[in-house]
């Protein structure tokens, strides 16, 4: 058993009430975003050596999701609470307008082939599993009304209509705290 799998990381309330950043590139050739979607698990192993792992959940409209989609390396970081400002403000700008992450004042710093930040209390480092967008055809109908009620945000650019969010199921190779 790895080191992290013995924590309790309170997985059904994390993202919705902490908020993370979910980082992908490397050091030179990265981008971050605010999510407020993930989940935590264990999947695709023999009983009792499951591959610990996060899903996150990123739109197309996210300039992250381009080095999502590029890289097998990403992070998820949870910061402090009087990180909020920044949290709120990495998941307000783009990357591709302005370096927002120095911006924020957040530090990123090098961590195996991908970013983390230096402000961070909890990072895991996990190499990509899966990636998939969801197909309009299989979400209930609830769901389909919830992303036509926010078009804007929902809609890429170049798009006329909203479009679903990728599933990214990354393995936890490494749990960072401070």
């Amino acid at each position: 058993m790895k080191p992290f799998e013995s924590k309790d990381y309170k997985a059904f309330t994390m993202f919705e009430k902490r908020w993370a950043l979910v980082t992908a590139g490397t050091p030179e050739d990265f981008n971050t975003c605010t999510v407020s979607w993930g989940s935590m698990g264990n999947m695709w192993g023999l009983v009792g050596n499951d591959l610990s792992t996060v899903t996150v959940y990123i739109h197309p409209a996210r300039y992250t999701q381009e080095f999502m989609a590029k890289y097998d390396t990403f992070t998820v970081s949870f910061l402090p609470e009087s990180q909020r400002k920044a949290l709120g403000y990495l998941g307000s700008h783009s990357g591709r307008d302005e370096d927002k992450v120095a911006n924020s004042g957040l530090t990123p710093v090098a961590v195996d082939d991908g970013v983390m930040f230096e402000e961070a209390e909890l990072t895991f480092v996990c190499k990509k599993l899966y990636e998939h967008q969801f197909d309009e055809a299989h979400l209930a109908d609830k769901i389909k009304e919830y992303y036509a009620s926010n078009p804007p945000e929902y809609t890429k650019a170049g798009s006329d209509r909203w479009e679903p969010h990728y599933m990214y199921i990354g393995e936890i190779v490494e749990a960072i705290e401070k």
